[in-house]
């Protein structure tokens, strides 16, 4: 049984209370959860334990818990490295689940060990094969949001696959994320090369621009955002360097892709203006849609969440081509549909029994600056300043992390201010009463008056 709060904890359980704290931050620091969230949480599974002041530290690459008994006694310290894994949302939803069954005194330390134990041991809940096809999809619905041909979609599709495949093998292999990024940015590239060189008639803008979101949607824009917000600054530079640099690498990959057609005499035609938007509304809506739920589904998310992120990333493109409609800017579409998304993360959350961060991380995949570092890359290879785009890039990226930190701050004052208003609308019952709550409220006995 988990040790009961006394003034003095036996060493043992201390040690035993730090392991499971520590293993449950490392699955959370390893699916991008921001650094705040994961302190939170440690020190959350120490007070469900027992453990009260037990102190916990969070560092890019290094988890920490401390415990002083006594001011006289030495300060007991645990310390893990965090392995970075593959994002598995299905893991992550599991240990959010176990966090809130230790914190509701469902389950006890002994327990929630276990169930931690099968949590990271078990395999993948769906097999490879189909998270490379949601892979897959995910290209495809970048190519129906950027309003690409059937010819399109279909290449964009196995670029997609190709990129997953390729990506994985290389890590098989521990090559660092930049050259992963990189190889995948010149496959993409090579595709639409041989495609042209082949005569066919598409949109090279379209299937490059599709593959670079692809690329993008992997890079952890927001967990670096959300730890320069809430004070935690050494993490979030480590972050947004680790950032930077996987960009840096599909930027190096499709830049050289775009030489080697040079080299080749391949010809990837005039890049016009009114190609590089997106499609029209409805159309538009549909891929983000599907390229949010197959973001989530090829993550392992729960198969009860993915139709409502679609919804909710097909909605975030709506309000994105409205805010541009009425000449906002691209920054600050972004960042209002990145507000949406952060907004409506939290009931949906917990109408579909998953954490927020899957939902907010899956629906701003289709507002990833593509388009944005495509126009920065045209314009440095024909010769043109393409440091403006980039930096525009940039902008929309902190934009949509910051949009969704906001609307999840704002979320939180307006659930609970929601459900108090629910209460008072819902009643008076005519049969029962309004709830069991209430009635314990009334049912509780008052303390002893002092005579």
């Amino acid at each position: 049984m988990s040790p009961q709060p006394t003034d003095r904890v036996p060493p043992e359980e201390v040690y035993a209370t730090f392991d499971l704290a520590l293993r449950i931050g490392e699955v959370l620091q390893s699916s991008g959860a921001g650094a705040g969230d994961v302190a939170a949480q440690m020190s959350n599974v120490a007070l469900s334990c027992g453990l009260r002041g037990a102190n916990a530290d969070v560092t890019f690459t290094e988890l920490a818990m401390s415990y002083q008994p006594r001011q006289a006694e030495p300060v007991l310290l645990q310390v893990r490295q965090v392995r970075y894994r593959e994002t598995d949302y299905g893991d992550l939803t599991s240990v959010d689940h176990l966090v809130r069954d230790l914190a509701e005194g469902r389950i006890d330390r002994e327990e929630a060990a276990q169930r931690l134990n099968r949590i990271v041991s078990t395999g993948r809940t769906r097999p490879r094969w189909a998270t490379t096809a949601g892979s897959g999809l995910v290209g495809g619905g970048l190519a129906v949001l950027l309003g690409g041909s059937w010819l399109v979609i279909l290449l964009a599709l196995g670029t997609a696959v190709g990129i997953d495949v390729l990506q994985r093998r290389m890590a098989r292999r521990r090559l660092p994320a930049f050259y992963r990024q990189v190889a995948g940015g010149l496959f993409a590239t090579m595709v639409v090369v041989g495609v042209v060189a082949l005569g066919v008639d598409l949109s090279p803008s379209r299937l490059v621009t599709s593959s670079i979101i692809v690329l993008l949607a992997g890079v952890n824009f927001l967990g670096a955002i959300q730890d320069a917000l809430t004070g935690y600054p050494v993490t979030a530079g480590a972050r947004i360097l680790e950032a930077l640099m996987s960009t840096a690498g599909v930027i190096a990959g499709v830049s050289g892709g775009f030489q080697v057609a040079g080299v080749l005499g391949v010809d990837l035609g005039p890049v016009r203006s009114e190609v590089l938007g997106l499609a029209p509304a409805p159309i538009s809506i549909l891929g983000g849609a599907i390229t949010a739920g197959a973001s989530a589904y090829a993550a392992y998310a729960p198969l009860r969440s993915v139709a409502p992120i679609a919804v909710i990333g097909g909605a975030a493109i709506a309000v994105y081509q409205l805010a541009l409609d009425n000449a906002l800017g691209a920054p600050w579409s972004a960042a209002l549909a990145a507000l949406l998304v952060g907004l409506v993360a939290f009931a949906v959350a917990a109408r579909v029994r998953i954490p927020a961060l899957v939902v907010v991380v899956t629906g701003i995949i289709p507002l990833l600056p593509g388009l944005s570092i495509y126009r920065g890359l045209i314009d440095l290879t024909t010769g043109g300043n393409g440091i403006f785009s980039m930096a525009s890039a940039a902008t929309i990226s902190i934009a949509l992390s910051s949009g969704a930190i906001l609307g999840e701050y704002l979320a939180q004052p307006l659930r609970r201010e929601a459900h108090r208003l629910e209460n008072r609308l819902a009643g008076p019952r005519l049969v029962g009463p309004l709830s069991v709550r209430a009635v314990r409220r009334r049912r509780k006995p008052k303390q002893p008056t002092a005579e």
